[in-house]
């Protein structure tokens, strides 16, 4: 029996074409430099990190606010008077304080007392809140209001002092619409509080910023650019305070 090869039949193509190559590898060069451009200056890996540990605390305390249908709030240290150290970076939840039927023991107070829920977090090492970037809202631009430890029970001696707050009222929604939460890469004086030694931007870490927004419903969004957080990050130079 004879065997033809027919001459007609498609051959299988074993690989790409050197231009089809040429082709792939430009268009993954086009993707990476436009994910680089679009990330550059919203945060290295301390402040990406130290920004989802923080939304997950103002989750906790929104959960709390619903659950008990009680205000909830997150503290931030401002200045802790045998602990400098963790200035602006101690970050702890609490609600307000409670009869022994869980009904709010001062409702139409707007400054109630408060009581630790959880021992909170700490942000990374050369990682700080600022309050200069920080709001209270969207439509004043202060920095966000301070309570004192006194009124916080359960607070050990070390962690005595003032604190930033941001609250959540019983039905889960914030407080003052809009207030942003803005953290920095930088230095300081670990041995001296926050108010006489604030962070500083260090030359590696210039428009090392992130943060985020939270809205009326308690809900928070991630800032995705400098000037999204704050006109003065674009313009923020090494040894500025934060």
């Amino acid at each position: 029996m004879t065997h033809r090869l027919d001459k007609h039949r498609p051959v299988g193509r074993a690989a790409f074409t050197l231009v089809e190559l040429l082709v792939v590898i430009a268009i993954i060069s086009i993707l990476m430099t436009a994910g680089s451009i679009g990330l550059s200056g919203v945060g290295g890996k301390g402040v990406t990190s130290g920004v989802s540990t923080v939304e997950s605390l103002f989750d906790e305390a929104r959960t709390i606010a619903m659950g008990r249908n009680i205000r909830a709030a997150v503290l931030v240290a401002k200045t802790l008077d045998n602990n400098p150290a963790e200035d602006l970076r101690r970050i702890v939840v609490a609600y307000e304080e409670t009869d022994q039927d869980g009904k709010p023991v001062a409702p139409d107070s707007a400054t109630p007392n408060w009581v630790l829920s959880s021992r909170g977090a700490l942000l990374p090492e050369q990682t700080f809140f600022s309050a200069k970037f920080s709001t209270k809202d969207q439509t004043s631009g202060q920095a966000p209001d301070e309570i004192s430890s006194s009124r916080i029970t359960g607070v050990k001696n070390s962690y005595r002092g003032s604190y930033y707050i941001y609250i959540f009222n019983a039905q889960g929604m914030m407080q003052t619409p809009g207030a942003s939460f803005v953290i920095g890469s930088g230095a300081r004086n670990p041995t001296a509080p926050s108010t006489s030694q604030p962070p500083r931007v260090t030359a590696s870490a210039r428009r090392d910023f992130g943060g985020f927004v939270v809205w009326r419903n308690g809900g928070t969004s991630v800032f995705r650019s400098p000037d999204q957080m704050a006109a003065g990050i674009r313009s923020i130079q090494p040894g500025d305070n934060f």
